[in-house]
């Protein structure tokens, strides 16, 4: 039988297709702009954009705050996704220790992040271990409720067969929890990735005196749109690169999964 499922084209096509999006939306603010439809004083151009995020880049200044940033970052990543795989799987191989936090687990999990930055602050300081606390707090529910979710998901005919097999726990969980978790956890570090970084520019928006949020505050307090949005352009390029790293090390430690064939059959 023939397969009617669609030829995707392959991934230089994909990366042309990428690149015509952004150019066309580069076009229509620059259209939008020059018009006078928006008004270049709040919503700047992506010509004086791009000049002022090269000038910073060039001049230096913006280093300093960028090593911040991404060091909240990198650490609120960390911490909060070692924490959410450690805590997933406990809740998950331990039925009764679920059962009693689980709505203490939700309630935290409702409670909104601006809220807790003022008193993150207040505990930890001005410095970066608060921004750190605020993207834990963003990180690990995200790791934490896909871990446990793939670990939930095992099949149970697969873990009567390892133990038949005489696999021992250490066994069950290195070749059957660990890679039915690892899917899950790698689906859910694409997205922990731009909220460690919204947990650390959030606070710096708030409270600070160094990174990017405190320069994105900064531009705001002087009405400079210009700079708000060229703040904003780093923090975009950086999670793309991330993410992109994030992407790279899962192809790796996933190399036996399938993977979608842009360019092959379905």
């Amino acid at each position: 039988m023939k397969s009617h499922a669609k030829r995707l084209p392959g991934r230089p096509v994909i990366l042309l297709l990428q690149l015509a999006v952004l150019i066309a939306f580069l076009l229509v603010w620059h259209i939008l702009t020059d018009t006078k439809i928006l008004s270049p004083f709040f919503f700047g151009t992506p010509g004086a954009v791009l000049a002022r995020t090269w000038a910073d880049f060039a001049s230096g200044v913006i280093w300093y705050h960028l090593g911040i940033t991404l060091l909240e970052t990198a650490l609120a990543f960390v911490i909060g996704t070692v924490a959410g795989i450690a805590f997933g799987f406990w809740f998950a191989r331990a039925p009764l220790v679920s059962l009693v936090f689980d709505p203490y687990i939700k309630a935290i999990n409702a409670l909104p992040r601006v809220v807790l930055a003022p008193i993150f602050a207040l505990w930890l300081g001005l410095g970066i271990w608060s921004k750190v606390a605020l993207g834990v707090t963003l990180v690990f529910f995200i790791v934490f409720f896909n871990v446990y979710q793939g670990v939930k998901e095992v099949s149970p005919v697969v873990l009567a067969n390892a133990r038949m097999l005489g696999a021992s726990s250490r066994d069950l969980f290195r070749h059957v929890y660990l890679p039915s978790a690892l899917s899950w956890v790698f689906s859910s570090l694409h997205t922990a990735v731009g909220f460690a970084m919204v947990g650390a520019v959030v606070g710096e928006y708030l409270g600070s005196a160094a990174g990017l949020g405190y320069r994105i505050h900064q531009a705001e307090g002087v009405f400079d749109t210009v700079g708000v949005f060229s703040g904003m352009l780093v923090l975009t390029i950086f999670v793309v690169l991330i993410d992109a790293a994030v992407t790279m090390i899962e192809k790796r430690l996933l190399h036996w999964r399938p993977q979608d064939n842009h360019g092959g059959q379905h």
